[in-house]
């Protein structure tokens, strides 16, 4: 099985990136583009969740990481801040 790996921006602020880190992880079948689009397995996935496992009270940016199977993907929101 193969994949590929894509890593985006999503967004930035005028926050300071810090030193925390938080990740919010879901997998989408028949997925089709966006942040969340297909059928997604995590129903909290998303920018608050991944602010939430990191501790993260001011977000400074959002990156999305995305791997791409057959008809699986796997999609990571990475939030840094303070």
């Amino acid at each position: 099985m193969a994949s590929c790996t894509i890593v985006s921006p999503v967004t930035a602020t005028n926050n300071p990136i810090g030193d925390k880190v938080g990740k919010s992880e879901t997998g989408c079948i028949f997925y089709v583009g966006g942040l969340s689009s297909g059928i997604v397995m995590n129903k909290n996935y998303g920018i608050v969740e991944a602010a939430q496992n990191g501790g993260i009270t001011k977000i400074a940016t959002v990156d999305v990481e995305t791997t791409n199977y057959i008809i699986f993907t796997k999609k990571t929101l990475v939030v840094t801040g303070e």
